[in-house]
């Protein structure tokens, strides 16, 4: 083989080799990435359901004669003025509890297509 036949083979070889470690450098991008996303997602799916009691309790209060008693107090004027009044709110339940059948959707749909 002369010596141009035989840098010919080393430039090939090279260009092989660069495509070679693009693809894994790609690759090991993608797994990093998707290995974080699926830690995320665990951590996440943990608090969510140590959460869900929270959520039961939150929706008791609001359904029974406690929060009718809160709110009227606060409309009285009867609550300290530094008192955090998020929970007296009607909207702030109704968008927690729509934002949470916003998401369990989400996951049903990704379930059904085998995706999670």
């Amino acid at each position: 083989m002369d010596s141009q036949a035989m840098q010919a083979s080393g430039k090939e070889r090279e260009a092989r080799v660069r495509e070679m470690e693009r693809r894994m450098d790609k690759g090991q991008v993608a797994l990093d990435a998707l290995e974080a996303a699926l830690d995320s997602l665990d951590a996440a799916q943990d608090g969510y359901k140590a959460a869900l009691p929270e959520l039961t309790a939150l929706a008791e209060y609001y359904d029974g004669d406690d929060w009718r008693r809160d709110y009227e107090a606060d409309e009285a004027g009867k609550l300290p003025a530094g008192l955090k009044r998020g929970v007296l709110s009607q909207d702030a339940l109704f968008d927690l509890l729509t934002k949470q059948r916003k998401l369990e959707e989400r996951l049903r749909k990704l379930s059904a297509a085998g995706r999670i």
